[in-house]
C-alpha cells in the first residue's frame, strides 16, 4: 500500500474528509483549517449504511469507533456526494497501544480493495508519524486548536446544563451559533488567544448562557464517560443525548481537555514507573501546568453564577487513586474511574458507561471499577452500554430506561 503524498496543489483543490468526533468542538476546529487554506467537510453521515459500509471493507473484529469514523469517510466516497478524485481522508494518530494507531493502515488497505489508491489519507498526529509536502501543522495552527478545545469544552459544559431548563426552546443553541462565529472571526484576525482576552472571553460566554430564561426545577441528572469517540459522537453512541432528551435528564460530559491533561499526566508515570528521557517527563509537566491554569480561568469566569464547576485535574488524580493506581493508563485508563468520581460528587450519580466492542482496555477499566466505586459511593447507579455494529438501538435504549427508573425511585424514595 503506497503512501499517496497530499501536495501543495491538492491544498487548494481538494476537500479534507474528516469523521465527526467531537460534534461542538468540531466546528470550531473546521474553521480553524479553513483558516489556513485547507478545505475540510466534517462528515455528519449516520446510519445502517455507513456501518455497512465500514464492515465491508474493514474487519468485522476491528474497534467500533473504526468501523464508525471510517465508515462515515469510505461512505463519503462511494454516496456521489464528492468528487473521489478531488478528495482526502485524515485520521488522527494516537500512537501507543490503541488501535487508532493503525486506522491510516486500515484506510490505505480499504482504499486499494476499493480501486482508489489514488485518495491520499493523512495522519494527523504531534508525534509527527508522516510528513507530506501540502500539508503541515504548525505552531500557531496548534496553540489555536487548543484554544478551540478550551472554547468547545466551555460551551459544551453550558449548552449541557442550560438546555434541558430553557423556557424558550432554541436559546441554547443561538448562544452556542453566536459564539461559534463570534471565535472564529476573532481567531482570523489573531484574537481571543491571550490570557486576557481568553479570560474575557470565558465569562462573556458564561454570562450569555446565565441571562437564558430557565426554569427551576429538579430532573435526573446523567453523567457520561467511557471511550473518547463513543463518549462524544453522536453517530457512535447512536444519539445518546438526544435520547436522554426525550427522557427528560439533564446529562454531562467531562470535557475533551481532561484527555490531553491525562495524556500529559502519563508522561510523567511512564517516567516513575519505567524511567526514559527527563526531557519527555518535563515537557509533558509543562504541558500539564498550562492545561491547569486554562482550567483555572473557566473556574473564575464560573463562579459568579449558578453551574456547575468541573473539578480540577489535580483533584481528579487524588481522588481516583483510592480505586485505581495510575500505572493502568492504556486507553482510557484511570480517566475513566476518575471522571465517575468527577460526576458522582457533583451529583450526577446516574452514569452511562459507554463501552464499544474492540476496546478491551475500557471495558476492563469501566467495567473492572464498578464494584470498587459503589462500596465507596453506595448510591450510584452505574451502568455500562454496550455498542458495536450488531447492537440493537433499542436494548441500548432499554437499559438506559432501566438505569433512569432506578433513579426516580431512589429520588422518590428519599
Amino acid at each position: 500500500m503506497s503512501e499517496i503524498d497530499f501536495t501543495k496543489e491538492m491544498k487548494k483543490e481538494y476537500t479534507i474528509l474528516a469523521p465527526d468526533i467531537f460534534p461542538t468542538h468540531m466546528e470550531l476546529l473546521s474553521e480553524l483549517f479553513r483558516m489556513y487554506g485547507y478545505n475540510l467537510k466534517v462528515l455528519k453521515y449516520e446510519g445502517k449504511k455507513v456501518i455497512d459500509t465500514g464492515l465491508k471493507y474493514l474487519h468485522n473484529d476491528m474497534c467500533y469507533p473504526a468501523i464508525c469514523s471510517i465508515g462515515q469517510q469510505l461512505y463519503a466516497l462511494t454516496c456521489g456526494d464528492f468528487d473521489p478524485h478531488k478528495c482526502a481522508l485524515i485520521q488522527f494518530q494516537t500512537g501507543g497501544g490503541c488501535r487508532a494507531s493503525n486506522y491510516i493502515w486500515l484506510l490505505r488497505k480499504a482504499l486499494k480493495n476499493m480501486d482508489m489508491e489514488y485518495v491520499p489519507v493523512i495522519s494527523l498526529s504531534f508525534a509527527g508519524l508522516e510528513k507530506y509536502s501540502g500539508f503541515k501543522i504548525t505552531l500557531p495552527m496548534v496553540y489555536k486548536a487548543a484554544m478551540a478545545l478550551v472554547y468547545g469544552d466551555m460551551l459544551l459544559l453550558l449548552k449541557n446544563q442550560t438546555a434541558p431548563y430553557e423556557v424558550n426552546k432554541g436559546d441554547t443553541r443561538k448562544v452556542v451559533d453566536k459564539w461559534i462565529k463570534e471565535l472564529t472571526d476573532q481567531f482570523r484576525h489573531n484574537k481571543g488567544l491571550r490570557v486576557k482576552a481568553l479570560k474575557k472571553n470565558l465569562s462573556a460566554i458564561a454570562q450569555d448562557f446565565h441571562n437564558i430564561e430557565r426554569e427551576k426545577r429538579d430532573k435526573i441528572k446523567v453523567g457520561i464517560v467511557g471511550e473518547i469517540y463513543v463518549k462524544y459522537s453522536s453517530f457512535g453512541n447512536n444519539g445518546l443525548e438526544k435520547f436522554l432528551d426525550t427522557q427528560d435528564c439533564e446529562y454531562m460530559l467531562p470535557g475533551v481537555l481532561g484527555f490531553f491533561q491525562y495524556c500529559f499526566s502519563n508522561m510523567e508515570t511512564d517516567y516513575n514507573y519505567y524511567g526514559g528521557s527527563k526531557f519527555v517527563r518535563s515537557a509533558g509537566k509543562f504541558a500539564e501546568g498550562i492545561a491547569s491554569k486554562v482550567e483555572k480561568y473557566m473556574a473564575e469566569a464560573l463562579e459568579p453564577f449558578d453551574f456547575v464547576v468541573p473539578s480540577s485535574f489535580e483533584d481528579k488524580k487524588k481522588a481516583v487513586g483510592k480505586v485505581i493506581d495510575r500505572g493502568v493508563k492504556m486507553g482510557e485508563g484511570w480517566l475513566l474511574p476518575a471522571e465517575i468520581i468527577e460526576l458522582i460528587e457533583h451529583g450526577y450519580n446516574n452514569i452511562i458507561c459507554a463501552q464499544p466492542f474492540g476496546c478491551l482496555p475500557n471495558h476492563i477499566v469501566g467495567k473492572g471499577v464498578i464494584r470498587r466505586l459503589r462500596e465507596l459511593y453506595p448510591d450510584a447507579n452505574i451502568f455500562p452500554i454496550d455498542y458495536d455494529a450488531g447492537a440493537s438501538k433499542v436494548n441500548q435504549e432499554n437499559r438506559i430506561k432501566l438505569m433512569l427508573s432506578v433513579a426516580r425511585e431512589e429520588v422518590e424514595h428519599r
